[in-house]
């Protein structure tokens, strides 16, 4: 059996260092497009490493990383590596797909339910000052960032909307604390009706 067919095996069990540990995560977490949690990390170790261990490892391994194309980032789910936004203009070149652009209304029901989470359709109405048409609402709940969480408990029972651990994730934020403060997109929103 050669060395490197032995490193295999060695790591298939379990890994006999915290560099040949943070391999492992790095291979991991290269291969997914998901985050991933803390709780499916331990289980590539059969939970053989502490949380704390492993928070350590990922630490530095975010930090080997610092100088590099893509980062680790611990989002609401868990952990990922993406790529730095700096680089992202020469990856959209292989795929000149545009994303999609979202209308004001959404936008501002997605900021409405965001910052004031948990709301019903009848608040952001009331906050906007218009009707909310019933596909922004559905369009936010089909992409993933919106969910119903429960029920007024008032005549009708609405709907409680908040957004979900995907928004989180594909915002790259761990939780709504780290959402820009409001004035801020209230100063994009501006700036793109003047476009």
């Amino acid at each position: 059996m050669t060395d490197a067919n032995s490193d295999d095996v060695l790591l298939r069990d379990s890994p006999a260092s915290p560099g040949e540990a943070k391999r492992v995560l790095e291979a991991v977490l290269l291969s997914t497009r998901e985050p991933l949690s803390m709780l499916e990390l331990r289980k590539v170790f059969d939970d053989r490493i502490d949380a704390a261990v492993l928070r350590v490892l990922l630490d530095e391994l975010r930090g080997e990383w610092r100088q590099r194309p893509l980062e680790l980032l611990q989002v609401a789910s868990g952990w990922r590596f993406r790529t730095r936004p700096e680089f992202m203009p020469y990856l959209e070149r292989l795929n000149p797909e545009k994303p999609p652009r979202y209308s004001r209304a959404v936008l501002e029901t997605l900021a409405i339910i965001a910052y004031r989470q948990p709301v019903t359709r009848g608040d952001i109405e009331d906050i906007r000052g218009v009707t909310v048409a019933t596909q922004v609402i559905r369009l936010l709940e089909e992409r993933g960032w919106v969910d119903v969480v429960g029920h007024r408990d008032t005549p009708g029972r609405p709907g409680l909307l908040a957004t979900t651990r995907k928004f989180l994730d594909d915002l790259g934020l761990r939780g709504l604390d780290e959402l820009p403060p409001l004035e801020q997109i209230n100063s994009t929103l501006d700036l793109s009706d003047g476009q």
